[in-house]
């Protein structure tokens, strides 16, 4: 081999290396800034405490788990499933959490230290489920619903879909329960209850088991725009004595979404495991939530769809004060943490594969090639 020939191969694989690297930590964000993924010092042991509900809304948590983008990014984060997090976050128990908007806000007027770092879902996707044996909706009166206690002053999704179907929206026309979703549904199933409102995988279970249907669904507001659904939420405290924290876990969060639209198939794998449910349950939910309903899964702040969402709900009572937006949403973790920009992304990665619209079975059988999987 000639002194030459080694010289450019030499060359060649430098240049390879720095390319290599540059793709490892910082590489180019799409819309976003360069991440600094380096974790100071004092934070190199530091456990990030992560709570989020058994909501199809907030699987990014187990997804960013799971699928390694903690560990890709050099964290250590402690996952807790149905955790009260603005309860935790105002004892100092909990540093990120998937929060209702609703929640959040009345944890905020408390004095929780509670801010939104990023979106996390809009609109509404929650489901009323009734069991087989009501054929149409005024069957419910009188029955047995888990739609919460005063659901007229507490349940702005019962509201808005019990208005669609006629229904009165007052407690007092039904037994209602207080039950959680996983719950509601397994009673359901043992014949102990009429009705049920509930997010994914609930709805999708129900009718994947025959145990039940859908009558409505909330997603858009009545006014046919977007509202707001849950954010993913910051302690304060936590952002500001660990601000490089903060922003990597904002960044791992964006990073989950991407995951679950660009990989369908192994975030289903991951969904069903975490959420006790089969692959093709977990398979519809996230049709549902990246292609059926709309790009609902998002990490964008739009803060019209928030002042929306609490016009409604003061209009409704569900709320009865609601600060400011700009007191709680605090964008500067997102806008620092070297994010891809989430509408470039949709419209590069995404609208090309997996069009808005594009029927389930199509959906699946692409998704399904592009991993190089067996379908379930």
């Amino acid at each position: 081999m000639s002194k030459k020939f080694r010289s450019i191969m030499l060359l060649i694989a430098s240049i390879s290396l720095v390319a290599l690297l540059a793709g490892c930590g910082g590489a180019k964000q799409t819309g976003g800034k360069a991440a600094n993924t380096t974790i100071p010092a004092k934070d190199k042991d530091y456990v990030v405490q992560l709570g989020y509900y058994n909501c199809d809304h907030m699987t990014g948590a187990c997804i960013a788990k799971d699928a390694g983008i903690y560990d890709q990014l050099g964290l250590k984060v402690n996952v807790l499933g149905n955790a009260k997090v603005p309860e935790a976050m105002a004892a100092g128990q909990m540093d990120v959490g998937y929060v209702g908007n609703s929640r959040m806000m009345q944890a905020f007027l408390k004095g929780s230290p509670i801010i939104v770092g990023a979106n996390n879902h809009i609109g509404g996707s929650h489901y009323l489920v009734a069991s087989n044996e009501i054929k149409k909706p005024q069957d419910l009166l009188g029955k047995q619903l888990a739609i919460g206690t005063d659901p007229e002053k507490n349940n702005y999704s019962w509201i808005n879909m019990a208005n669609k179907l006629g229904l009165p929206i007052e407690g007092k026309n039904y037994t209602v329960l207080n039950m959680a979703d996983k719950d509601e549904y397994f009673a359901m199933k043992a014949g102990k209850l009429d009705c049920y409102a509930a997010c994914d995988p609930w709805g999708s279970m129900a009718e994947y088991e025959k145990t039940g249907h859908v009558l409505a669904t909330m997603d858009k507001l009545p006014s046919g725009e977007w509202g707001e659904c849950c954010a993913y939420n910051l302690n304060k405290n936590f952002a500001a004595e660990h601000p490089e924290l903060a922003r990597l876990m904002v960044l791992s969060h964006t990073k989950a979404l991407e995951y679950i639209y660009q990989k369908p198939v192994s975030s289903a794998e991951i969904f069903a495991k975490n959420y006790s449910v089969p692959e093709e349950v977990a398979l519809i939910t996230i049709w549902k939530k990246t292609v059926a309903e709309g790009r609902t899964l998002t990490w964008k702040i739009d803060t019209a769809n928030w002042q929306r969402q609490i016009d409604m709900e003061l209009g409704y009572g569900t709320l009865t004060e609601a600060p400011g937006v700009s007191e709680f949403i605090q964008p500067q973790y997102l806008n620092e943490c070297g994010a891809d920009d989430f509408d470039t992304f949709i419209k590069e990665k995404v609208d090309p594969v997996f069009p808005v619209g594009m029927s389930y079975a199509d959906w699946k059988t692409k998704a399904f090639e592009l991993e190089g999987k067996k379908p379930v």
